[in-house]
């Protein structure tokens, strides 16, 4: 990671980075390409903490209005600044076909949000397709002026989240909101336990299955290990990997998922 400060604006070089590949891949919802003079622009929010931020030139980006101190503190780990990315191919491309997925979609970068904004999202996420799920998640952001905590959501019942038109998934919200608030379910805990007791734990909430559970080990937890199946991962187990999955890889396989993923998608579509 190499930045500098200009005005009020850092500047980033780092070439293993694209705001495409990153922000438009399905691992979190609340980033919105806009238009603007730039190559490239998102605005979005992690959590409560919102960034507009564009890329400059193929590797450089500019974060805009942002402190070095908020950069440093916040940003720089949201986007996983500090892992060395590079080294990471590097070790995926000792198998063939991660190392296609890698050299075709190089820019992805694992996101850390916040536990219990993944959480949601993810419920909300299921049977459902990227347009919608940003919809649900606006609107449920315009009803509380942010994106609510549970104790905001405390006594919340399917039927209040009507307004949401998330269907089926309202009671899920539901049980999530009083499992964290009554303490059957706690999302710091689960973070640090062992990856099968995570896993069961979390499936403890109505509708949360194994790749919801997955996904929030993932992107909510930075559980690198964690790795959510779909139909897309299915077709490349089944395809490239019907001995499983590279062992060398297990502890990274989170990371080796989003470029698979994404490698697959596009070449198949």
């Amino acid at each position: 990671m190499d930045y500098y400060v200009k005005n009020n604006d850092i500047i980033l070089s780092e070439k293993d980075f694209n705001l495409d590949e990153t922000l438009d891949c399905g691992q979190a919802f609340r980033w919105k390409k806009i238009q603007s003079d730039y190559n490239c622009t998102y605005e979005g929010s992690f959590f409560n903490d919102n960034l507009r931020i564009s890329e400059i030139s193929k590797g450089q980006f500019i974060f805009h209005n942002v402190s070095e101190d908020e950069f440093l503190g916040k940003w720089a780990d949201y986007f996983d600044f500090y892992t060395d990315y590079s080294q990471l191919k590097a070790e995926f491309s000792e198998d063939e076909t991660l190392s296609k997925a890698c050299e075709f979609a190089g820019g992805i970068r694992l996101l850390k949000q916040n536990s219990w904004e993944c959480l949601i999202s993810f419920i909300i996420s299921q049977n459902n397709n990227i347009p919608r799920i940003k919809g649900i998640i606006d609107r449920l952001c315009d009803n509380y002026g942010a994106f609510p905590t549970a104790e905001q959501m405390r006594g919340v019942t399917a039927d209040d989240l009507a307004f949401l038109r998330s269907g089926f998934r309202g009671k899920y919200l539901s049980d999530a909101v009083e499992c964290i608030n009554t303490g059957k379910i706690n999302l710091s805990d689960i973070a640090v336990a062992p990856i099968e007791q995570a896993r069961e734990e979390l499936k403890k909430i109505k509708g949360v299955g194994p790749k919801v559970a997955e996904c929030v080990l993932l992107f909510g937890m930075h559980r690198t290990e964690a790795f959510p199946v779909d139909v897309w991962i299915k077709r490349v187990l089944a395809e490239y990997y019907p001995n499983g999955f590279p062992e060398f890889a297990k502890d990274n396989a989170g990371i080796a998922q989003q470029y698979l993923f994404h490698y697959i998608r596009n070449i198949t579509e």
